[in-house]
């Protein structure tokens, strides 16, 4: 049932008021009928409790510990394993039990208070156990299989390096307690380095014994080369005085003083007390819990962290997961020393490994204050130099306004100058800014178009550009302005007579004087003559060609028609001389025969000539019928191997283009076999909608580019000049011992002729 106050808590009434207080507001409000209603609304909500919040699932925990709460690590370990399961999903409910096996060390004891618990829980079954020290763990293992079965069992502080310590089954994991006596040591004697005896302290409980046993098993490599002795079997009184007379060049190893042999019990922290103001030889522990009381410290184990790793583990038993699937974890262990401690006994922290936690620093002056010199004195310099800043930014102002004024003036003289220079010179000149629009045109152009400078400027100059050439132009303009690169191209501009001019523009990038950018500026000559003169040029190239070519055919022919089948008929001639002289003398015939076969060898050799002079295979079946023609008549001539590819290849081609590439093969493949060295060759005719390659390669000799691009041999300059005539293009790859790959590429565009832009 809520209260007054828990209702107001969650909102449903506005405030409570006392019953006169209620009738006061009845009779302000005039409608007591109202108050009585609200009255019963109010008493129907209380008597009905408000729903609750889903409760959570409830999950037992016992930790079954070796010693009672009055001892400080129980404390700790309890506290880190609560800290790992506060966020659970569950509600928890805790059970701490304790064996008090150092209180209570008879086993008849003991058997009574194992006896007590197996009662106990003997009906209300933990979900997870958690045993504290070696003791439970022990305990569990005697009495799991029969009064827990199946409960998954949690171990921590248990000492699990001691030779015969029990064999644990699937349902156990958890923390063991991995002292690390070695690694402590090994810094004592860094700290320390003349050190010559180590003493062992210890107890005589359950839990001391088997410290000190996993002690003595760890420490077994220094007995050769130091003197180890163990204090274990002496009271208290006793021990301390054994521990104030101790040798020089001693340390001390504080394991565990649980009990003393006269039967007196101690806690940790008391223990580790005494034998720290008593000892005159530096201290060192295996448990964090005996720092802050005089020990230097070592590499110990952490029984916070132990119990909140085990902690863990239980919360991952709670959602489901199996012991047997949570790997053990050995040892949670920190370098970890006292401060005070190192000053006392004169050690260097510097010698301490990196990482090292170092407890009870006190700070210096300068750490204690360093904050208020720092700002102090920063406060200080500021202010220097606003000082310093505002008498410097007084005298920058004056200088910085006298450089304006002259800058001013300057860059106006300069502009004059440069107008006057772009407005007396014999080319087109043009500026843009960083938006691409031009921003100013010399009077060279603007004489040059006829137009006024309003009507040129931003992209009213592509008015005047041919329409088949805008396009292109205004792509190489628009990416060479994103790239910040120079470029060239030509188009056909219109003057003011209306007649298309050809002209090369050149644009470079301008920047300011800090190095930002501004935009371009280009110049525009008028090349229509020497794109006349190319034309011509280019016209009588043809011409030639073609001259060249009808002379080849007609030779061709000549060889073929004539001069052939007369050598033919020769050969006949004599085949009728041999049998009419079969009888007259084998020397004779023998005469006859070679001169008909050296005949015939002519003949072959002639037919071979007509069809590299003129392939008649070429204009009646095609380029790939005769580029393959070719290379077997090659290949059999001078013996060897041509692999010729081909694909895509129309029977349509132009003729022109069809001549220039066969032209182009003989002359790379002659070349090929006559200088590489090798015996095989690859030959590769490809075409496509748009163009046609042709490869000829080798794997010979190679040769230097330049020397031969340098000598430029007519063969060379034959294909060069033929592939210029089609738009083609022609390229050379070679070095030398590494062959040699001769390229040509032909576009089949329909303004494969015409001269394009060059960026």
């Amino acid at each position: 049932m809520l209260t007054s106050a828990d209702y107001r808590t969650v909102g449903l009434f506005p405030s409570f008021r006392s019953p006169e207080s209620g009738h006061q507001s009845c009779r302000r409000g005039g409608k007591p009928h109202l108050c009585i209603l609200f009255a019963a609304l109010a008493a129907i909500v209380l008597s009905h409790p408000i729903a609750a919040a889903p409760t959570k699932k409830v999950r037992r925990i016992l930790i079954l510990n070796e010693v009672g709460a009055s001892y400080p690590a129980t404390n700790i370990i309890n506290e880190g394993i609560q800290t790992a399961l506060h966020d659970s999903p569950y509600q928890l409910e805790f059970y701490s039990e304790y064996l008090d096996s150092v209180l209570f060390p008879d086993p008849a004891a003991q058997k009574e208070f194992r006896a007590f618990y197996l009662r106990k829980y003997r009906n209300r079954k933990p979900d997870v156990i958690i045993t504290v020290g070696p003791s439970p763990l022990k305990f569990m293992l005697e009495v799991h299989q029969r009064a827990f079965p199946g409960v998954p069992i949690v171990f921590c502080l248990p000492h699990g390096t001691v030779r015969g310590s029990p064999k644990l089954d699937s349902d156990f994991t958890g923390v063991e307690n991995d002292m690390a006596p070695t690694e402590t040591l090994e810094i004592a004697l860094r700290l320390q380095p003349g050190t010559k005896h180590v003493v062992v302290v210890g107890g005589v409980s359950d839990f001391d014994k088997q410290g000190q046993a996993a002690v003595l098993q760890h420490l077994k490599d220094f007995a050769n080369r130091l003197d180890i002795m163990y204090l274990r079997d002496l009271a208290m009184p006793d021990l301390l005085e054994r521990l104030r007379q101790l040798p020089t060049h001693t340390v001390v190893l504080l394991v565990s003083v649980g009990q003393d042999a006269a039967g007196t019990r101690f806690k940790s922290n008391e223990a580790g007390l005494m034998v720290a103001d008593a000892a005159n030889a530096p201290v060192f522990g295996l448990f964090d819990v005996f720092l802050n009381h005089g020990e230097v410290g070592g590499y110990l184990s952490s029984l916070s962290e132990q119990g909140r790793v085990a902690g863990g583990m239980a919360l991952r038993m709670l959602n489901g997961e199996k012991p047997k699937d949570i790997p053990r974890v050995r040892g949670v262990t920190a370098y970890m020393f006292d401060w005070r401690a190192l000053q006392r006994w004169g050690f260097k922290e510097s010698a301490l490994p990196p990482g090292s936690i170092v407890l009870n620093r006190r700070l210096t002056v300068w750490e204690s204050y360093k904050w208020y010199f720092i700002g102090g004195i920063s406060l200080i310099l500021v202010e220097t130099l606003l000082i310093f800043g505002l008498v410097w930014q007084s005298a920058r102002r004056r200088e910085v306004e006298t450089q304006l004024a002259n800058s001013y003036e300057a860059v106006r003289e300069s502009e004059i100058r440069f107008r006057l220079v772009a407005n007396t010179a014999p080319v087109l000149i043009w500026m843009s800014g960083p938006d691409k629009l031009c921003n100013y045109f010399n009077q060279p152009w603007l004489d040059f178009t006829g137009r006024s400078l309003e009507a040129e400027l931003g992209n009213g100059w592509s008015e005047g550009v041919h329409p088949e050439d805008l396009k292109n132009c205004l792509d190489i303009y628009t990416r060479a302005f994103d790239l910040r690169e120079s470029f060239k191209m030509q188009y056909r501009l219109r003057r003011h007579d209306g007649e298309y001019r050809w002209v090369l523009d050149t644009g470079v990038p301008r920047l300011n004087l800090d190095g930002s950018f501004s935009g371009y500026i280009g110049s525009c000559m008028d090349i229509t003559d020497h794109k006349l003169a190319e034309e011509a040029l280019a016209g009588v190239g043809r011409k030639l060609i073609e001259a060249h070519e009808e002379e080849r055919t007609w030779i061709a022919r000549e060889l073929h028609d004539d001069i052939n089948q007369r050598i033919a008929l020769l050969a006949v001639e004599l085949d009728q001389w041999v049998q009419r002289l079969s009888n007259s003398g084998v020397e004779i015939t023998d005469h006859v025969h070679s001169v008909r076969q050296s005949l015939s060898d002519l003949g072959r050799d002639i037919q071979a000539l007509s069809h590299r002079l003129h392939s008649s295979k070429l204009d009646y079946l095609g380029l790939a019928v005769a580029a393959s023609g070719f290379c077997k008549e090659l290949s059999q001539q001078h013996q060897v191997e041509i692999e010729f590819i081909h694909a895509g290849i129309s029977n349509s081609l132009p003729k022109d283009v069809s001549l220039c590439l066969f032209r182009a093969l003989q002359e790379a493949l002659q070349n090929a076999v006559k200088h590489s060295g090798v015996r095989h060759f690859k030959v590769e005719l490809n075409g496509s909608l748009g163009e046609i390659r042709l490869s000829v390669s080798d794997s010979g000799v190679g040769f230097e580019q330049q020397n031969v691009l340098n000598r430029r041999g007519l063969g060379l300059i034959s294909m060069r000049e033929r592939l210029q005539l089609v738009g083609g293009e022609f390229s050379i790859e070679s070095k030398p011992g590494c062959g040699t790959t001769i390229s040509a590429r032909v576009p089949l565009e329909a303004q494969a002729y015409r001269a394009t832009a060059a960026g």
